[in-house]
């Protein structure tokens, strides 16, 4: 059955609104990678007082854009999209990986990533590997020619996003002034997209470090709802 998907999706032409299309359906929240089970760090924050209104938490989310996972991501999303080598697949791999700032951001980023490997080497086709997120991105989004910067844009929207619907079961945030922090944030998604395209992974790094210590402090969060 699979592979009469994979034979039929290869036959379809890849115009601009099929990329767009392709790319909303692996990044919903309907998509089984199991987002909805990760707050990256945010429930840890919120429990501590760190983040307290929709003011703060769409500071909180720009720091990730702009100098901590977010940017990161782009940049190995990026690396993978070129990647045509399987030995520089796996280093790129390895060092998104240690790059996790907690043993439950490599969890979340691994799980997240075997997942989409999973469902995407299903449906469009693929070579079986498995990859933390956003190189499991980027290597599927090679595979179907589909634009790398539009790739990271969505991504990057997709992410903040999942973290906003978390921090609307975390705290005194309405839907109506989530989608107007996700709104104010969608230029940030494109610019640090954009802003990624020379990068390479040695300009790997982050100064988020309130964002790395909150995932490191919800290790050991008692009670929490979300793994990470």
């Amino acid at each position: 059955m699979a592979a009469h998907i994979r034979m039929n999706m290869s036959q379809l032409p890849m115009t601009t609104e099929r990329e767009i299309l392709t790319l909303a359906q692996w990044l919903s929240p309907a998509f089984p990678i199991g987002a909805f089970a990760y707050s990256h760090g945010l429930e840890a924050a919120i429990h501590c007082g760190a983040i307290a209104s929709g003011e703060e938490l769409s500071h909180w989310l720009t720091d990730i854009l702009q100098h901590g996972s977010g940017r990161n991501d782009c940049i190995l999303l990026r690396a993978a999209y070129a990647c045509e080598d399987a030995v520089a697949m796996t280093h790129i791999n390895d060092m998104a990986l240690a790059f996790a700032s907690s043993s439950e951001r490599r969890m979340e980023q691994s799980l997240q990533g075997a997942a989409f490997c999973k469902t995407t080497d299903a449906i469009w086709g693929g070579e079986g590997a498995s990859y933390v997120y956003p190189v499991a991105v980027g290597v599927a989004a090679a595979r179907l020619k589909i634009d790398v910067t539009l790739t990271a844009a969505m991504y990057l929207h997709a992410v903040i996003s999942n973290l906003i619907s978390a921090a609307m079961r975390l705290m005194a945030l309405g839907q109506t002034e989530g989608q107007g922090i996700l709104a104010a944030l969608t230029t940030q998604c494109d610019e640090t997209a954009k802003m990624t395209a020379d990068a390479t992974l040695d300009d790997l790094q982050s100064t988020a470090f309130m964002v790395d210590i909150a995932a490191m402090h919800h290790e050991t969060l008692q009670p929490r709802i979300f793994r990470t």
